[in-house]
């Protein structure tokens, strides 16, 4: 049995690591009438560039609701990037609610209002009336351009209406065609100097009929030895369908983190699990 105490970790220089989060805000999603696409489309936004998302949240549109989950996000630090609610009719809170949480107001951006004017006089095609900004129709259009005082614009290319950002937290529309470029552009615009900064990496193997109280102790001192290297368990009752190791209850045990630290804790998990009794099933491409 290899003691996992007597590992020698490797030392990397330490870089504060900024945590990214998503608020998904929509009571179309909680009730089931819309399937949330925002969380897949940002894990893999996040994991192209080398990055990985912390923690989701799904909020009602209700305003108490919004306000104190941005009041928790703008104190937490971390990037947050935010979809939903910033349209212009009654059950869009977004905006105010960031406002709110910031002990701030509203205004309209003038590069959101030269935007949106700009999409007005294009749908108008030619049209007078259509194309009149002095109409109730169109100056209610402008109050999707009312941000936080002090808001950056954020482009959308399908429709140039403009989401914004303050505080490092991105506000975009609910729509995934608009949401998922503008949530780029704002990581490719503010966050290059982060991207594929860890050499992340992840190993993993299946432990059939493994019991997680067994294997605990085991997970955490592999963690405690080798610093920066997380240890996971992710159990399963098993699908006959699948056939193999994978038909009766068994775990899929791992690792994660930078790469340059994951073999000498590879081989000690390895080990550790083989000196519990335990069989181990390699994952193969085609598993």
């Amino acid at each position: 049995m290899v003691d996992v105490s007597k590992q020698v970790s490797i030392d990397v220089p330490e870089v504060r690591a900024r945590r990214f989060g998503l608020i998904v805000i929509g009571d179309e999603i909680l009730s089931g009438r819309r399937q949330d696409k925002h969380l897949s489309t940002l894990i893999e936004l996040l994991n192209e560039r080398g990055l990985s998302l912390s923690w989701a949240k799904y909020v009602a549109d209700d305003p108490e609701q919004i306000t104190a989950t941005f009041k928790d996000s703008f104190a937490s630090g971390d990037v947050v990037f935010s979809t939903g609610g910033i349209g212009a009719t009654p059950d869009d809170h977004t905006r105010q609610c960031a406002a709110l949480a910031l002990g701030s107001k509203i205004e309209l951006h003038p590069t959101a209002k030269e935007l949106i004017t700009g999409r007005i006089r294009a749908t108008a095609e030619g049209d007078p009336v259509k194309a009149d900004l002095s109409t109730a129709e169109n100056q209610h259009r402008f109050k999707m351009g009312e941000f936080p005082m002090g808001s950056d614009i954020i482009p959308n290319p399908y429709n140039q209406i403009p989401g914004f950002s303050i505080k490092e937290h991105y506000f975009v529309p609910g729509f995934p065609v608009m949401a998922a470029p503008m949530m780029a552009w704002s990581l490719d615009h503010y966050y290059q100097n982060l991207f594929h900064r860890e050499n992340w990496a992840e190993q993993s193997f299946i432990v059939p009929k493994g019991i997680e109280s067994v294997l605990t102790p085991l997970m955490e001192r592999i963690e405690a030895s080798f610093p920066g290297v997380k240890v996971f368990s992710l159990p399963s009752v098993g699908d006959p369908a699948k056939g193999g190791v994978y038909a009766d209850r068994h775990i899929e045990l791992g690792i994660k983190g930078n790469a340059s630290l994951l073999e000498s804790a590879w081989i000690a998990l390895r080990a550790g699990t083989e000196a519990l009794g335990y069989e181990i099933h390699d994952i193969s491409k085609s598993d």
